[in-house]
């Protein structure tokens, strides 16, 4: 599937390897974000948290995607990882299979993403754990941000997609 050629042709597998079709995410912002339970920055599933609470019956989806490719900071397996969201954070939205999201092995969605949107210095590859991609009702991928910034300092943005 890395042939995708756009959004919504792109199916991951979601935490229990079954496939989680985008195509069901049509007409919806999306925010897809790579996450770690062993990150500096893990406590920003709070607030991506909250995102999901305030917009997700306005429109909004947020998927998160596990990965180990970072200093090691998601070890867990799935099982692990959803228990983990739940009991510490209340994560409501979907976490998906742990996937590389740089290299020879990145997921397919990964690959569209960074194709779409380079980072900070035209710098293509995700640079550590919690960057975030903001996608419109369209499919297109709005704007890319890094690992520092905060969650709900996307709300403009997300208001002004909705």
């Amino acid at each position: 599937m890395s042939e995708a050629q756009s959004f919504y042709d792109l199916c991951p597998l979601d935490k229990k390897g079954e496939p989680f079709p985008f195509s069901q995410l049509k007409g919806k912002v999306v925010i897809i974000v790579n996450v770690a339970s062993k990150c500096g920055f893990t406590p920003q599933y709070k607030q991506l948290q909250e995102l999901s609470e305030k917009y997700h019956d306005k429109g909004v989806e947020i998927i998160g995607f596990p990965c180990n490719q970072f200093g090691r900071q998601e070890p867990g397996n799935a099982e692990e990882i959803a228990s983990f969201c739940s009991l510490n954070y209340g994560v409501s939205f979907p976490v998906l299979k742990k996937v590389d999201v740089n290299g020879s092995n990145a997921d397919p969605v990964y690959v569209w993403l960074k194709s779409k949107k380079s980072g900070l210095l035209g710098f293509r590859g995700i640079k550590w754990n919690f960057e975030k991609f903001l996608i419109d009702r369209e499919g297109n991928v709005v704007e890319r941000y890094g690992s520092i910034t905060n969650p709900t300092s996307l709300e403009p943005s997300i208001e002004k997609l909705l």
